[in-house]
């Protein structure tokens, strides 16, 4: 699956550009991670193994130190498995995260995704507390070529349009049912509530393939302390990180992976209905190092 460049090899081509590796490029370096949101323990890990690399085999040019950063990062990240596990009939996913992530245009791009593979697709409204969500969503499922279960009226429950949408998958031989949730309500624990809820109800009648966390690439470790109560509560199997093309915390992406115990599954890098894909860790690595 190719990913699109992104920009965050601007951070270290300043400490690549230069020849021979000096104790400047461990200082260059360790400002670069940071800045790019790896975090400071990921950041000491890292610098700890390459040191000890570049002394063990007598490195001393940078650009042998690059393709060992690369192959660090790379080798991070693929500890963490990022396959989509749809293999029921139909795989039922539910969708969550707190509003204003990209979570309702993540699920059209991820219905869109989804054609791609030749699946038929059925995306259920269950964000029933905001009105502009559902048409939201209508609007996102049209343009993908999926079809919608919506509320029957107006702030119904939402477990019961995830019923539905169930329902209607299971009757109408759909391969994957995507459900939508609130993403904020008046209470952090009402929210979790509904959302355990909803799961309760959908495992009655079906097995939950993935539970997709979304998260604001943009908003780096701040969204993932936002989003800490959906992982301890909500059985997360798997990551979606949105805007990671206008990001220069690629950082993130690693960071993310190893303070959740969550793989990364789907990335999305524009605003086109065709911007979200798989995740691939070379590929990654090799966008993230230059």
């Amino acid at each position: 699956m190719s990913q699109r460049s992104w920009s965050f090899a601007n951070a270290f081509r300043g400490i690549f550009g230069k020849e021979l590796i000096t104790e400047d490029t461990w200082d260059e370096l360790e400002t670069a991670l940071i800045t790019a949101d790896f975090g400071p323990d990921v950041t000491e890990q890292v610098l700890d193994s390459l040191r000890a690399d570049v002394e063990r085999h007598s490195v001393t040019e940078t650009k042998e130190l690059r393709g060992m950063l690369r192959d660090a990062v790379e080798e991070r990240l693929a500890k963490f498995d990022p396959t989509l596990r749809l293999q029921n009939r139909p795989a039922v996913i539910l969708v969550v995260g707190v509003n204003g992530v990209g979570k309702t245009t993540t699920i059209g791009k991820l219905a869109n995704y989804l054609a791609t593979f030749q699946k038929r697709v059925l995306v259920g409204a269950a964000d029933t507390f905001r009105a502009a969500a559902v048409e939201q969503l209508a609007t996102w499922a049209e343009r993908s070529g999926a079809e919608i279960v919506r509320p029957q009226q107006q702030g119904q429950d939402p477990a019961s349009v995830a019923f539905q949408t169930v329902t209607r998958a299971k009757e109408e031989d759909f391969d994957i049912a995507i459900i939508d949730t609130a993403g904020r309500l008046q209470t952090k624990g009402g929210l979790m509530d509904e959302l355990g809820k909803i799961r309760r109800v959908v495992e009655k009648q079906s097995e939950i393939a993935e539970v997709l966390l979304v998260l604001d690439a943009t908003t780096g470790q701040n969204g993932l302390a936002q989003a800490e109560a959906f992982i301890q509560h909500a059985g997360v199997t798997g990551l979606v990180l949105t805007k990671l093309d206008g990001s220069a915390k690629g950082g993130f992406v690693l960071a993310v992976q190893e303070k959740t115990g969550l793989p990364i599954k789907l990335v999305g890098q524009g605003e086109g209905i065709g911007d979200l894909t798989g995740f691939t860790p070379h590929v990654f690595a090799q966008q993230l190092v230059g």
